[in-house]
């Protein structure tokens, strides 16, 4: 995996984005047009996308329905159930907090935690879905292996490491969500129960968080003829490192836009999160720190997903040309049988679309 720079990257955006907007506006229906019929094949009543460039929102489009019963269209400012997009905020919050005096992504986490199941594992290896096997490092995909990051998250203030008032990770993860005006994002659906006071919450925010909730997508789980059902949400309600966050296409360009601009990680961080670990065979593993790292005709791309039974979303990045490609769905229509877990994000053809046309 070659190791790039987000001056070099937004220089080459920069130098090409005049003629690529006005070229791009048939490249840009085109795509839509292919990402509906996607939709539908894959039994997915509503999607929201949404493309990024270096330095704004280049496009965005909503599809489908939110609600099939009632008829109601699907929003760009909807909260969607992420699932294991969680990761990628995740990984951006641990290494703001890297080499503090008191904590770095290479300390085990029994430093930390001390009940933790992997003790001897790094912060770094759970991030990256690695573990020591006889010969080296190996790439284990387990979600739950994310869980003692909470408690560590739980006191990271601003980049130091330092006990949180509350102690509580949703709060922290909130803290961060105020600081990206990301104002359509919920830091987990059982965020309904607190009373004002809870975790640090005051009235005016869970009575916006409320609002939302009163939004979101009805969740659709889909047979094996592709026949969708509504259904009981099967994302985690609670806020934990592998999931359980609601939030929209929108709040999630502006995480994608503050971590391009350097406001949320230094290029170098980057650089770290977006680097594949070796094998033992000195060959390239799957994930880096927070996201799955691979190339496509020669160039580095990096990219996230989530899953559950009733709902699914994808984040690809192609950082050589400053572009992101954001979908959420209200069925498991992105992620359904691809095996996405295996590191190969083109398996999907909403992936294969968005890189065919924009990564050539």
């Amino acid at each position: 995996m070659k190791r790039f720079a987000f001056a070099v990257m937004a220089a080459i955006v920069v130098a090409l984005g005049a003629s690529a907007r006005a070229a791009d506006n048939l490249v840009l229906s085109r795509f839509s047009d292919y990402l509906d019929a996607l939709r539908i094949q894959a039994g997915i009543p509503g999607l929201a996308a949404t493309i990024v460039s270096v330095n704004e929102t280049m496009w965005e489009r909503a599809y489908g329905l939110q609600d099939v019963d009632r008829n109601i269209a699907t929003r760009v400012d909807a909260p969607f159930p992420v699932d294991g997009l969680m990761q990628t905020i995740v990984a951006s919050l641990t290494l703001r907090c890297d080499e503090t005096p008191s904590l770095s992504i290479d300390d085990p986490v029994s430093k930390f935690v001390r009940a933790a199941p992997e003790p001897n594992s790094t912060l770094r290896m759970l991030m990256t879905h690695t573990s020591r096997g006889p010969g080296g490092l190996e790439f284990l995909y387990r979600m739950d292996r994310l869980a003692p990051l909470a408690p560590v998250l739980a006191e990271c203030n601003d980049g130091s490491f330092q006990p949180a008032v509350d102690g509580s990770f949703r709060s922290a993860v909130a803290k961060f969500f105020r600081r990206m005006a990301m104002i359509e994002s919920v830091p987990g659906a059982d965020v309904a129960g607190l009373k004002p006071g809870d975790e640090g919450f005051d009235k005016a925010t869970l009575d916006r968080y409320a609002d939302l909730l009163a939004r979101r997508p009805v969740q659709y789980a889909v047979d094996g003829k592709g026949r969708v059902t509504a259904s009981p949400s099967a994302s985690s309600p609670t806020l934990a490192p592998s999931g359980g966050l609601l939030t929209s296409v929108r709040d999630l360009a502006k995480f994608d836009l503050a971590l391009k601009s350097g406001v949320l990680m230094s290029t170098s961080e980057v650089v770290d999160a977006w680097t594949a670990p070796k094998s033992a065979a000195g060959l390239p593993l799957p994930h880096g720190i927070g996201w799955f790292v691979q190339t496509y005709n020669g160039e580095p791309i990096v990219w996230q997903y989530g899953e559950s039974a009733t709902s699914s979303s994808m984040m690809i990045t192609a950082p050589r040309r400053g572009l992101t490609l954001i979908l959420i769905a209200n069925s498991p229509g992105l992620a359904r049988s691809l095996n996405l877990a295996a590191g190969d994000v083109t398996v999907s053809p909403f992936a294969r679309v968005f890189l065919g046309l924009f990564a050539r």
